[in-house]
């Protein structure tokens, strides 16, 4: 009986099919009173922490139901004001082809011959007729009201979902939503983990860790950007005049998932678990030609939604760009980073907003670098353009002036507009005279934030192929527009013709590189940033990788990557490999710092830098930074030490490793904490540094802690620049032995030096200040942080060096 009385405090588990691995369909688990209907054995985590996560990033839950909301009434009003100008406007009386006459007691004769907006629009009646008789416009209307109530179902069920996702918020993790914005998703995600040890939400692990929680959100995306890194995905096309080119669009990479991840005959089985068929070797050939002939059939698909898909994105991109275009016509040369870009700069296991902060640092320097390139043909060009338009521009202005009546003229005010726009898009053709660049530091001065370049970028930045190269991440905002809107054209074509040739490469890519982890599921191997199965050699991994070089992750992503998330999640324990590679790290910075600058010397060099364009004083993060990035500019230049005595050169590798060594062992009492760093203030106290053995426990609601939580996220991305430096000098040292890092072959002037309130420093990416000594350029400059996206950038299209003066 009292086994009975036992067997009753355990509930079988339902639905075990959606989250049990294999051979635990009959577990059971034990679910104390009262936790019965609590948030105890979650059935699908994938969807749940994904779901936790969007809600945090989107500001929870009256934000993202107006956000769907306004997406239902678009869609609404884009078809319905489309109708209407093809089916009830009258264009003739419009533009005045057709004379019409007002005749009536008490009219105006001189209002007889005036168009009124009533003229230019039919009658209900005979504007519903047009649209009976057009039976294309029928079947168009009958599209787009299906997919209209597709949409109003999913929001609907969004809405539950979130409802819930909300509650949860509010019972579970104790956080009120006018509370939600002042929160962390470093905090969420450790209210998680606790909640985890009292409600059993994963039943297959007692304890989630912080990867877990990764893995579960990012569990396709980390596929995603290991394809890229090891170049299976995008497919690149080999176009006449263009060259190389990478095409990689919303609508494609939709397509990827849908036929890899999650479509019917895709290779999961559900959302976590890879089919166990693509695990074994024997039927790889087979399973080629199945997955072919799904890629094939995805194709044609395509194209036979191509004519809809097509019209859909013109008149989306016509009613999104065309206001932005006519009151900014510089915005089409902006930039923004390429989907192909965000992928191939993507760290294993980064969230979004992580990514997006990151990109966001280094915008502004990207900028300047593919600003450093212009053309002398289009700067000619573009300065006659730029004065003949004028010309004719200021003549009609001064008639408008004279007399307004010339407005009435025809075509006049057209003609104003279209010269306007010309001389704002030549104008940008040209570049600044005054300016002065230096590809190379600008490179270098990416790389603090992008973390990842190509081995031949270095000593190559003034060269056309590596603009190119840059361009493939860093696009302008036209050539985005323009390649969604060829998507629904050339995507059937690339799944038909090219990513059918890849089909067993994929499949033996999924065989390979897929791991199971109890409580996750099947994920992809390289997101366990396992140094010993994945590592490189000559990224700090020799002696400590097995990997060959089919295993390797490129561009040392998986070393980047584990130190990138140690980082931003101070609390995980990383497994015995990684625990390796990252004491192994810091013994090396140990020994480097012994031989480089002391840290008294970088720092007292820091505010110097900071302030030759910033009347304010910098803040711990603007110190870190820019005392690695400005030292050896400084000491190459034979300038003289605060005690007036000659400072030696360095390297920008001994700059970074003398402040890394400095993160454990500065030390200061502080009441809250036990200890803090020594280079800093005394109210900022970087624990998110992995240098630091203590962590935070305490999750304190008040002001002082939002703040110390934005300067600690500056910190940590700040430390995480200081490592890609220093990671990337020694793999330069690694693989280029008689090469020092950090010295530069061709001398260039001195340069000015400033940081911006995101703690980035510059290396006078357009300035005025020279030395007349020359000088070998060691360090990484960076330019103030870019918060728009949409900024006007100044860029010429053929890749060469011509602005005012260059390096």
């Amino acid at each position: 009986m009292a086994n009975f009385e036992t067997y009753q405090e355990y509930q079988r588990i339902e639905d075990f099919e959606e989250d049990s691995p294999p051979g635990e369909e009959d577990l059971l688990v034990h679910v104390p009173e009262g936790r019965k209907d609590s948030w105890h054995h979650i059935k699908n985590l994938d969807n749940f922490f994904k779901r936790i996560y969007h809600f945090h990033q989107k500001n929870g839950f009256a934000c993202m139901m107006l956000s769907e909301f306004f997406e239902l009434i678009q869609l609404l009003f884009v078809v319905t004001f489309t109708t209407f100008l093809v089916n009830c406007v009258e264009y003739d009386v419009l533009f005045a082809n057709r004379v019409v006459n007002h005749t009536g007691p008490g009219q105006n004769p001189l209002d007889r011959n005036k168009v009124t907006l009533s003229d230019a629009i039919l009658p209900s009646q005979q504007c519903t007729d047009r649209i009976q008789e057009n039976s294309w416009i029928i079947f168009l209307l009958i599209m787009a009201a299906i997919f209209w109530i597709y949409r109003l179902v999913k929001v609907f069920c969004n809405v539950l979902s979130y409802w819930e996702i909300r509650q949860f918020y509010i019972k579970a993790l104790k956080i009120r939503m006018d509370e939600l914005c002042n929160f962390t998703w470093q905090e969420v995600q450790d209210r998680l983990i606790s909640l985890q040890r009292e409600q059993q939400m994963c039943i297959h692990k007692k304890e989630l860790t912080e990867l877990d929680i990764y893995h579960r959100i990012l569990r396709f995306k980390n596929y995603m950007v290991a394809m890229i890194n090891k170049s299976l995905l995008p497919v690149q096309l080999q176009l006449p005049l263009l060259g190389n080119v990478v095409f990689l669009t919303q609508g494609l990479k939709y397509n990827f998932e849908l036929i890899l991840f999650w479509g019917p005959g895709s290779l999961f089985q559900n959302k976590w678990n890879l089919h166990p068929k693509y695990k074994r070797h024997g039927n790889r050939l087979e399973l080629a030609q199945q997955l072919s002939r799904v890629i094939l059939l995805m194709g044609v698909a395509n194209l036979l939604l191509c004519p809809f898909i097509l019209v859909w994105q013109v008149l989306y991109a016509f009613f999104s760009y065309t206001e932005v275009i006519r009151r900014e016509p510089g915005s089409l040369g902006a930039r923004r980073w390429s989907l192909f870009g965000r992928l191939y700069l993507r760290h294993f296991n980064e969230l979004d907003h992580e990514l997006h902060g990151r990109l966001g640092r280094g915008y502004k320097p990207t900028s300047k670098y593919m600003n450093s390139f212009t053309s002398p043909v289009l700067t000619v060009l573009a300065k006659n353009f730029a004065f003949f338009s004028g010309s004719i521009l200021a003549v009609l202005i001064a008639l408008t002036v004279y007399d307004e009546d010339v407005l009435t003229v025809q075509h006049i005010l057209t003609a104003i507009t279209v010269l306007g726009v010309v001389i704002t898009i030549a104008r940008s053709f040209i570049p600044d005279e005054h300016m002065v660049w230096c590809p190379e530091q600008l490179l270098q001065c990416m790389l603090a934030h992008i973390h990842y370049m190509p081995d031949h970028w270095r000593g190559n930045a003034n060269k056309s192929e590596t603009r190119d190269e840059v361009a493939q991440l860093f696009q302008y905002k036209a050539v985005f527009i323009l390649e969604e809107l060829l998507s629904p054209i050339v995507t059937p074509f690339i799944l038909i013709f090219h990513l059918r040739n890849k089909s067993l490469e994929i499949i033996d890519f999924f065989r390979n590189f897929t791991v199971e982890v109890v409580g996750v599921g099947d994920i992809c191997s390289f997101a366990q940033m396992d140094i010993r199965r994945h590592g490189n050699p000559t990224w700090m991994s020799e002696g400590q990788t097995e990997a060959s070089i089919y295993q390797q992750a490129e561009n040392g992503k998986t070393e980047l990557s584990l130190m990138h998330f140690t980082i931003k999640n101070p609390r995980w324990q990383p497994p015995q490999e990684s625990s390796v590679f990252i004491s192994h790290l810091k013994e090396k910075v140990q020994h480097d710092a012994q031989g480089g600058p002391s840290t008294q010397l970088l720092l007292s060099e820091a505010p110097l830098c900071t302030s030759l364009q910033s009347n304010e004083p910098g803040t711990g993060p603007e110190n870190l930074l820019a005392s690695v990035l400005a030292h050896p500019i400084l000491t190459a230049s034979g300038l003289q030490g605060r005690d007036h005595r000659f400072v030696p050169p360095s390297t920008a590798a001994s700059a970074a490793a003398s402040v890394l060594a400095s993160l454990s062992t500065s030390q200061l009492p502080h009441a809250s904490r036990g200890r803090s760093h020594g280079l800093l203030p005394a109210s900022v106290h970087p624990e998110s540094t992995m240098y630091r053995s203590d962590r935070i426990d305490s999750m304190s609601r008040s002001d002082s802690r939002v703040r110390s939580n934005t300067l600690h996220s500056e910190f940590a991305s700040a430390e995480m620049s200081l490592h890609a430096i220093y990671l990337h000098e020694l793999h330069q040292q690694s693989s280029h032995p008689q090469r020092p890092s950090g010295q530069w072959q061709n001398p260039v002037p001195m340069r000015e030096l400033h940081t911006n309130a995101g703690f980035q420093a510059s290396s006078g990416l357009g300035s005025s200040i020279s030395m007349p000594t020359p000088v070998h350029l060691g360090g990484w400059q960076e330019e103030e942080e870019e918060n728009e996206d949409d900024q006007e950038i100044n860029s010429g299209d053929a890749p060469k060096q011509v602005a005012g003066s260059s390096c």
